[in-house]
């Protein structure tokens, strides 16, 4: 009996966005071990990584590297297409539409802490949309909002603050690799 093989060669950029995303997962992994004052309220440390990613590598590294970090994530987790899984995945990718869109903003007026401002509310919303037409219909969640609109607000500015410090210190994060 033969058996066959199958091999999948990796480019560099296949190597960046594994270190990239398994760093991510490692900061989701111990942001699910840090206790939560409320039940869905966590700072989103991993959505640094995705800030730099994009301003460093582009929108399509950054969906690589976020959408890898939320199912990775929630493997590791135990968490797979259970509805936390489903609230993390609508919240990432409603993230990523607006990072992209957002990116075309202008340079000089919207940087890392708005784009993670804008990527926090984009994240809360999509959550509470799924909960409202998923989960809980009712118009009680709504209610909810401002205390996780402030939150996003909070941690949007706090991790855009961060990823701003990380990218004017360019020996801390990677840089594209000239081919």
């Amino acid at each position: 009996m033969t058996r066959s093989v199958i091999k999948l060669p990796a480019c560099p950029e296949d190597h960046r966005i594994a270190r990239l995303a398994a760093f991510a997962i490692g900061l989701s992994l111990a942001e699910a071990a840090l206790p939560s004052p409320l039940p869905g309220v966590k700072p989103g440390l991993a959505n640094i990584i995705t800030l730099l990613v994009l301003q460093r590598f582009g929108w399509r590294t950054a969906v690589w590297v976020s959408l890898l970090r939320v199912v990775a994530g929630s493997l590791l987790l135990g968490t797979f297409l259970t509805p936390g899984f489903v609230l993390g995945f609508s919240g990432a990718l409603f993230s990523l539409i607006v990072l992209g869109v957002a990116r075309k903003l202008p340079s000089g007026t919207f940087g890392p802490v708005s784009h993670s401002i804008l990527a926090a509310f984009a994240h809360i919303a999509a959550q509470l949309g799924v909960v409202y037409f998923w989960l809980i219909p009712h118009a009680g969640v709504l209610y909810l909002a401002p205390v996780f609109a402030a939150a996003a607000l909070l941690f949007g500015i706090v991790n855009g603050l961060v990823a701003a410090r990380l990218l004017d210190e360019p020996n801390r994060v990677p840089q594209p690799q000239q081919t």
